[in-house]
């Protein structure tokens, strides 16, 4: 089975699943050196729902965010990667800033974010309207891409 959606595929896709009275769990993020931090996240996501959708956010929307150097994995070597785990059923990429817009489309029953974005977390209010859960996970302790790129800068000759 494929999990590489397109954004109408994905909404097409969510309409059958809330049919089926499934329960969607909806998260999203850069992913771009994967870690066990990002692992342990989809798994107690995906414990959430009898669903995962994972949206990357695109080359375009990841330099904006993160800057020039970055993404260091293409959006479409990261959906690869992000369609073989385990956890996550279903997988997207949105171009924009944040996946607000994505969010209201598909109106996950459950939208999760890592507890460093707890301050703001793009389609709260579209999801807890809907009658939703908004959550902020805790994050594993000593992982971060940005701190991975760090520490292999600092180990350089």
């Amino acid at each position: 089975m494929n999990k590489f959606f397109t954004r109408a595929e994905l909404i097409a896709k969510r309409a059958e699943w809330k049919a089926a009275a499934k329960t969607v769990v909806f998260t999203n993020g850069c992913y771009d050196l994967l870690h066990p931090g990002h692992i342990r996240l989809l798994e107690r996501a995906r414990s959430l729902g009898d669903v995962l959708i994972l949206a990357l956010n695109s080359d375009d929307s990841v330099r904006r965010l993160k800057g020039p150097t970055r993404p260091l994995i293409s959006e479409t070597d990261r959906a690869e990667v992000a369609c073989a785990l385990a956890a996550v059923d279903a997988v997207t990429l949105f171009d924009e800033d944040t996946p607000r817009e994505l969010i209201a489309a598909v109106l996950p029953d459950v939208l999760i974010k890592g507890a460093d974005w707890a301050h703001f977390i793009a389609g709260r209010e579209e999801v807890e309207a809907a009658g939703g859960k908004v959550m902020a996970l805790s994050l594993e302790p000593g992982y971060s891409t940005t701190g991975i790129v760090e520490e292999i800068l600092t180990r350089r000759p």
